[in-house]
């Protein structure tokens, strides 16, 4: 089989079926290790410690669906405000992912009125570039990363920086396939900086 990153810009359907393969395994995977979380604090609890164990689970099982139902492709053609989408989106991943690894996220965001599948291919962009940078730091504990987002006349910018690392130890494997094929069928670019706030990775799209 063909990675994503082989695939051409107009693929169309073949990389979206691609790319919601990936995202349906991620979501397998995800709930299979919660199920086993909360069905191993239930054996090891006693009763009072096992109803707040498994609340607390029960609330990250529900942030995870809130992650999956906002990267799910857009149903019909519509006009969304992209700030507004992200925001909602990274919500979504730090409850779901960051918050139990220390992770802080922090965003700077413009508002902007975007075509409902533009706004999830940058949305799947910015969720694989933050969670492979997430993936990287928990081996590493606790750490800070940033989305920022910015406008010109011509073209729209979403840069992830991680502050403890460079952007090559986490722009690797599958999340780069994705994030060129979508970068791609965006008419983007992706740019990969390292200064002395750590790793920075710049995708550029045309407005």
């Amino acid at each position: 089989m063909s990675s994503l990153s082989e695939l051409p810009p107009d693929g169309g359907i073949k990389a979206e079926r691609l790319l919601l393969r990936e995202l349906a395994h991620r979501i397998d995977d995800e709930l299979a290790s919660a199920i086993d979380l909360v069905s191993k604090a239930a054996n090891g609890c006693d009763a009072t410690d096992a109803r707040q164990t498994l609340a607390s689970l029960q609330d990250r099982l529900e942030s995870h669906a809130r992650l999956h139902h906002a990267l799910q492709m857009p149903e019909f053609s519509t006009t969304v405000d992209l700030a507004a989408y992200l925001r909602q989106l990274c919500r979504s991943i730090s409850r779901a992912s960051l918050e139990g690894e220390g992770i802080a996220l922090s965003l700077l965001l413009h508002p902007l009125k975007l075509s409902s599948e533009r706004c999830w291919m940058l949305g799947m962009i910015v969720f694989e570039l933050i969670t492979s940078a997430a993936r990287h730091r928990s081996r590493g504990g606790a750490g800070a990363i940033h989305l920022e987002m910015w406008v010109t006349a011509a073209s729209i910018a979403c840069c992830i920086t991680d502050s403890g690392s460079s952007g090559e130890s986490w722009y690797r494997g599958e999340a780069r396939d994705i994030v060129e094929v979508l970068a791609a069928r965006l008419q983007g670019a992706v740019d990969i900086c390292v200064g002395p706030d750590g790793g920075k990775i710049v995708v550029s799209v045309p407005r």
